[in-house]
């Protein structure tokens, strides 16, 4: 297999089912943590980075449903979850995936479609795209979509944090009118022309929240975010 060496957490109770698993990784030369329960799983995957989660469904103290919507809920850096398990059923594969899981893979199974599942999960950038940017003091979590300022949550309405994220983005760059309204309206600004209508409420919201945050004008190019840095 050519990809790099990957780092596994494995949620399973059946030992011997789980033995089998983490000495075949390991001889791909990859990386494996295990966890007999829910809670512990959760633990661990929520304080460690790993490539792939793979996830059984029968735990002795909680529902691998209900382990994979907390761990989804809890990360900052989304991990990606294969739900490993005997439940073959087509409602079980539909609560499964409405729960956030990535792929199913139904037991018994071949491990070596195993790894390659892990292989392809883990190629995927936009599963392992961290939630939080950090500019200066700046926090904005696309998740929760908050804000906040040294701490002080910036109260904004969804559009006013989507032009925020994207001039903290680019930050210390400017960002053209034309590409907010590509953000916002998918590159078709209505007739009202309703951008400047958000830029205000946003310069007013930053205003309000007491912060060293403002929007700068660029001529005829666009807008800047200043105020980053400042403490």
């Amino acid at each position: 297999m050519p990809d790099k060496p990957l780092s596994i957490l494995l949620i399973e109770d059946n030992l011997a089912l789980a033995k089998q698993v983490c000495r075949f990784v390991e001889g791909l030369g990859w990386q494996v943590d295990f966890a007999d329960k829910g809670k512990q799983g959760i633990a661990l995957a929520t304080s460690t980075a790993y490539d792939v989660v793979v996830l059984d469904l029968n735990l002795p103290d909680c529902d691998g449903l209900t382990v994979c919507q907390e761990i989804k809920s809890a990360q900052q850096r989304v991990t990606p979850i294969l739900m490993l398990t005997a439940r073959d059923a087509f409602e079980d594969k539909a609560k499964g995936f409405m729960s956030g899981t990535d792929d199913y893979l139904t037991k018994p199974c071949d491990l070596r479609e195993l790894a390659f599942r892990c292989q392809a999960l883990a190629r995927r950038p936009t599963l392992h795209t961290n939630t939080v940017l950090q500019k200066g003091k700046l926090c904005l979590d696309t998740k929760a979509i908050t804000a906040s300022f040294d701490g002080e949550v910036i109260k904004l309405t969804k559009v006013g944090f989507q032009i925020l994220h994207e001039l903290a983005n680019a930050y210390p760059s400017p960002v053209a009118r034309s590409d907010l309204i590509t953000t916002l309206y998918n590159g078709e600004l209505p007739e009202s022309n309703p951008l400047k209508s958000h830029i205000y409420n946003l310069r007013k919201a930053l205003s309000q929240s007491g912060s060293s945050l403002s929007l700068a004008t660029i001529g005829s190019i666009g807008y800047k975010l200043e105020g980053v840095d400042d403490v």
